[in-house]
């Protein structure tokens, strides 16, 4: 079950994430691509 939360986040890092997430055949939107990062960010922390 996916839950909405909310973030504060760096202007220059919102609009690095806009212009990632407009690639829709890697991400089908903003919350994917910050979903997928954290996934890495956690597989790397293993």
């Amino acid at each position: 079950m996916k839950k909405p939360i909310s973030a504060t986040i760096d202007e220059e890092l919102i609009n690095w994430i806009e212009k990632e997430a407009s690639d829709t055949k890697k991400y089908r939107n903003k919350s994917h691509l910050i979903e997928v990062a954290i996934e890495m960010l956690k597989a790397n922390k293993k």
